[in-house]
């Protein structure tokens, strides 16, 4: 029964990884995305959570992603007055999002992916070890 608990723990953890991989790519690939119109404001980064939950079924505790949050910090400016999102000075809105600080948190989600992996991997082989030893 262990080894079950321990693979639903697991899983539920790549779940919740894919999960944050998932909004991380999402805000790379809008990290350009400005407004159309200069009352329009730019795509606004979105931040993954996780909350704990309880399987009563097993009797563990999992992790799922949370509510998704929007980051509120302010968008950055750049001067083209050519472009149609532009303010009256010639400023567009840019999105806050920051490639390198996406690329790290990507870079960690996978490493937290692999290590869920692992876990399952793990289990595995314990419980094929475990029918081989009661076979013999």
């Amino acid at each position: 029964m262990d080894f079950l608990k321990s693979m639903f723990i697991a899983a539920s953890g790549l779940k919740a990884q894919t999960g944050r991989m998932r909004i991380i790519a999402e805000n790379v690939a809008n990290a350009d995305s400005t407004g159309r119109t200069p009352d329009e404001d730019p795509y606004r980064r979105k931040i993954p959570t996780f909350q704990a939950s309880l399987d009563r079924e097993l009797g563990v505790d999992v992790v799922q992603l949370g509510k998704v949050q929007l980051d509120q910090s302010d968008f950055e400016t750049r001067y083209e007055p050519s472009h149609p999102a532009a303010d009256a000075n010639g400023y567009v809105k840019l999105p806050n999002v920051n490639t390198l600080v996406e690329s790290v948190d990507m870079r960690e989600a996978q490493r937290s992916y692999e290590a869920n992996l692992n876990v399952v991997r793990s289990t595995r082989a314990m419980l094929q070890r475990t029918v081989d030893i009661l076979k013999g």
